[in-house]
């Protein structure tokens, strides 16, 4: 499947959306057992510099996503492991999701795109790992255990 950008970038855990969540409650979305390639956005920014600057990525292509495939229960591990602390993953249905986005005063129009995003990742639909930061940068890109324990020693989930 082709794609404009990648589903879920690490950096959404500690510095977005999901920075409130995880502490206090875990992560609690409808993404079911879906499985997606958790990128960096860093490594992101990487791959667009090298893109735009260097001539021999003209013409092609880049799948944007991470090392590996992931389930948020997988990135919930990581975080507990890497923390200490059990912060694992609640998977909501699609419902559930929007009364607790409501309950937050979160704007309909991004409650309602943000969990047609976790049906996607839910259904198997963004599950490719890309290449592009091995193919543009040309190294390997960052892992979320990586990440995990970067933003745990950083006291991102002290909360």
């Amino acid at each position: 499947m082709d794609r404009a950008a990648p589903a879920v970038v690490l950096q959404n855990f500690g510095e977005d959306f999901l920075l409130d969540p995880v502490p206090s409650a875990g992560i609690r979305l409808p993404a079911g057992d879906g499985k997606e390639a958790f990128v960096d956005a860093e490594d992101i920014a990487e791959v667009a510099v090298a893109a735009l600057t260097e001539a021999r990525h003209a013409g092609w292509h880049y799948e944007l996503g991470g090392p590996r495939l992931m389930t948020f229960g997988d990135a919930g591990a990581e975080i507990a492991r890497a923390t200490g602390r059990d912060l694992g993953y609640v998977p909501l249905t699609p419902e559930a999701y929007m009364d607790e986005q409501r309950a937050r005063g979160v704007p309909e129009e991004w409650g309602l795109l943000s969990a047609g995003l976790y049906g996607r990742v839910r259904s198997g639909g963004l599950a490719s790992p890309g290449d592009c930061v091995r193919r543009a940068p040309g190294r390997y890109p960052r892992d979320f255990s990586e990440y995990a324990d970067t933003a745990a020693r950083q006291g991102i989930w002290s909360g």
